[in-house]
């Protein structure tokens, strides 16, 4: 049996209206980057990410981090994709590349202080146990 033209228009205009109803519902391109970017930036240059500050940041995309952690966000693949595209690009140039991203978004960044904050420092072995 034939699908009759009305029944294969009617599924079209169904499949693309699920379609744009993604579309419609998806982050904007660059609340996707600053996540990518922020995430590289810490996983390269070793900062801890501030928590707080950065879902502000991420706030007025109108985006949850929840949305963007990779892999489990609905938007964590794509924001994974870019992050390891920008991680390799970070790691040609690191120091220039640490000390870019520390100016926009660590402590007194001129995008968004506060979000990239310095490394925890490492904590001392316990002394050995005198025999």
């Amino acid at each position: 049996m034939r699908p009759t033209p009305i029944l294969a228009l009617a599924g079209a205009l169904l499949c693309g209206q699920a379609a744009a109803q993604g579309i419609r519902n998806a982050p904007p391109p660059r609340a996707l980057e600053t996540a990518a970017y922020v995430f590289a930036a810490a996983n390269v240059c070793g900062y801890r990410i501030g928590t707080g500050p950065f879902e502000a940041l991420l706030a007025r995309y109108q985006v949850s981090i929840e949305d963007v952690r990779p892999p489990r966000g609905p938007f964590g693949a794509k924001v994974q994709t870019i992050f390891a595209l920008m991680s390799n690009q970070m790691m040609q140039n690191r120091d220039a590349a640490c000390r870019a991203v520390a100016g926009e978004y660590g402590p007194e960044g001129t995008v968004a202080p506060g979000i990239l904050l310095p490394a925890a420092p490492a904590e001392a072995p316990p002394p050995a146990k005198q025999p």
